[in-house]
């Protein structure tokens, strides 16, 4: 049997679901638009204005400059010279996220958050019986919008998760869209292959060069190709190709690790642009652990290389890490046994697992491009 036939089968073992994916428009921005009615209509970024400073979210109008998140707060104000920056109110954010969420429960028990701004809602048993999982998503952003003072968000829906999330993205900001059973192979076809969760800029380039810029050029590609090109990553870009996934909506799923993830504009292969790099996700990683009061024994330094392969080192304790000093200690430690790296790194990640105690954080960011 093939592996489209096995993937085929798995998902009528699941059977079709009915998924909806919410996304908050620039979340974090929005909010604080909404707040001071003075920031309405102007390009806003969240976050650090200082030299090391990282743009955790921009509104729409700093967005048309080019500013993104995850971006260095320099180059930010560089790109939009009238950028105001507001420094992030991590406990405003979780009370509004905590509002859209007592909204999804009123239609589902099954729901999966993301971060604070997304989460994945399988409504597939109707509880109030209305009938179309693409009229819940409706009244749940019209709900959203009245109910949290004109905050908007983007809705897909879909028959699995991967589906979803994309059509999610499709129109944005304030927009439905609906992929339905038997669309989604020609739904992904059409789809820039940067949008694919987990490809990112680099790996989009990566791919235009081997004659893959869409959904229907990766589908064209036979499983040997994949594996030969992007490892592990085969089977997954295979399965996404097709509009295939077979992960089910998994409500309050038990927290295994904390960590952050960072693929950098340009390739880093210097020992000190590396450690620069490790720095930041040091301090995103840490302020996270301390939000979520979590307490772990294992450190992992997370090496991503241009040809798509990883390279992963980890130091366990026989106790928790003590603070930040010992946490970013052990990463840099990590990053020394490596070096010199033989060839240039697309992505860096550190995360803390085997964790005691803990409790969801305040911000699971998506919107950092962390995760």
């Amino acid at each position: 049997m093939s592996a489209s036939e096995d993937d085929q089968e798995g998902e009528q073992a699941i059977g079709l679901r009915k998924i909806i994916h919410v996304d908050m428009d620039a979340f974090f921005a929005s909010v604080e638009q909404r707040d001071d009615p003075s920031l309405r209509g102007k390009p806003v970024a969240v976050g650090g204005s200082y030299e090391r400073g990282v743009v955790a979210a921009a509104s729409y109008e700093a967005r048309v400059f080019g500013v993104r998140s995850a971006m260095p707060s320099v180059r930010a104000a560089r790109l939009c010279p009238g950028l105001i920056f507001r420094r992030a109110r991590f406990d405003v954010y979780r009370q509004v996220s905590n509002q859209i969420r007592a909204i999804f429960q009123d239609y589902t028990p099954h729901v999966e958050p993301l971060a604070l701004d997304e989460a994945y809602l399988d409504v597939t048993d109707d509880l109030k019986g209305i009938g179309s999982a693409t009229r819940i998503a409706e009244i749940i952003r019209h709900r959203i919008r009245e109910e949290t003072g004109g905050l908007t968000a983007s809705a897909g829906v879909s028959y699995n998760k991967f589906l979803a999330k994309l059509a999610s993205d499709h129109n944005k900001p304030d927009g439905l869209c609906v992929v339905r059973p038997g669309e989604g192979a020609a739904f992904v076809a059409a789809i820039p292959i940067r949008r694919f969760h987990g490809i990112g800029p680099r790996g989009a380039e990566k791919m235009a060069k081997l004659g893959i810029e869409t959904g229907a050029d990766l589908a064209a590609r036979d499983i040997a190709f994949l594996r030969h090109h992007f490892g592990t990553m085969a089977d997954y870009l295979y399965r996404a190709a097709r509009g295939i996934d077979l992960r089910r909506v998994s409500a309050n799923r038990p927290r295994k690790s904390l960590g952050g993830e960072r693929t950098f504009a340009r390739d880093l292969s210097s020992g000190s642009a590396l450690r620069e790099a490790l720095d930041t996700i040091i301090d995103i990683v840490w302020d996270r652990i301390e939000r979520a009061e979590a307490r772990g024994r294992t450190v992992t330094l997370k090496l991503k290389h241009t040809d798509f392969t990883s390279l992963t080192r980890a130091k366990s304790l026989g106790r928790p890490v003590a603070d930040k000093r010992e946490f970013a200690g052990l990463g840099h430690a990590l990053l020394a046994e490596v070096l010199p790296l033989p060839q240039p790194v697309r992505l860096m990640g550190l995360t803390l697992s085997a964790l005691e105690g803990d409790r969801e954080p305040e911000a699971q960011d998506g919107q950092l491009s962390l995760l």
